[in-house]
């Protein structure tokens, strides 16, 4: 039995996420079936993290050991030829996607603009009203470093503690007046970065004050946070 690294590019449109739960579509179950049929023995995927229900990753980290006879280089190629078209695969090698991975980046983009912009559908939030990126910028810095983040997490899994590590939180517009927002940390609560991510756009549309990001962390409560 070999172990396999593998970093994974999809669309997440169609998936419930990428953990399998049921009998819903999800990553996880595309790749375990396509490498079980491969391998003629059953393949069990551990993957990063979990993700919610429409989520697209650009580099998602997975590991998975099996009795494979294909070549590491050509292995890409034969998983995507039976992947479809929503999912891309490319494999390193001695790696364990949980215990290895250091870091776990989230990038959420959103579009101010009352019209709609049917190249970013399903890739960019839409939000109606004019948004000051730099005034999101200087909240998102109150986000940086270890905090208890109960105030932006909604209740999902039971978790030992609420305390995580953000080491940046960064807002930037690009020239079409496309918003990222970075958020990079240790781990994360359910729907963590959902939170934080309407905490700033609260803070760029002037309902909240750069300062009050620190307040709402210390309060601990979901109650006195942005939407998810």
């Amino acid at each position: 039995m070999r172990n396999f690294r593998i970093t994974v590019s999809y669309d997440g449109s169609r998936y419930q996420g990428w953990q399998r739960i049921g009998n819903g579509q999800s990553i996880q179950g595309k790749i375990e079936a396509v490498l079980s049929e491969m391998t003629g023995h059953k393949v069990e995927i551990h993957g990063a993290g979990r993700t919610d229900a429409g989520v697209h990753a650009r580099r998602y980290v997975a590991n998975f050991k099996a009795d494979c006879r294909i070549p590491l280089d050509r292995l890409p190629l034969a998983l995507g030829a039976q992947l479809p078209e929503d999912i891309a695969v490319q494999v390193p090698d001695d790696f364990d996607a949980r215990f290895d991975c250091t870091k776990k980046e989230y990038a959420y983009y959103v579009y101010p603009s009352k019209m709609r912009d049917p190249f970013l559908t399903d890739r960019a939030y839409r939000y109606s009203y004019p948004l000051d990126a730099e005034r999101m910028q200087k909240g998102a810095q109150f986000f940086v470093g270890k905090h208890d983040f109960n105030a932006v997490r909604s209740v999902g899994t039971p978790v030992k503690s609420t305390v995580r590590t953000i080491f940046w939180c960064e807002v930037d517009q690009n020239n079409d007046g496309l918003i990222r927002i970075r958020v990079c940390g240790d781990g994360f609560l359910y729907n963590m970065v959902r939170a934080i991510s309407g905490t700033l756009l609260y803070v760029g549309s002037g309902k909240f004050e750069p300062e009050d990001v620190a307040r709402i962390l210390e309060s601990c409560d979901r109650e006195e946070a942005g939407p998810t």
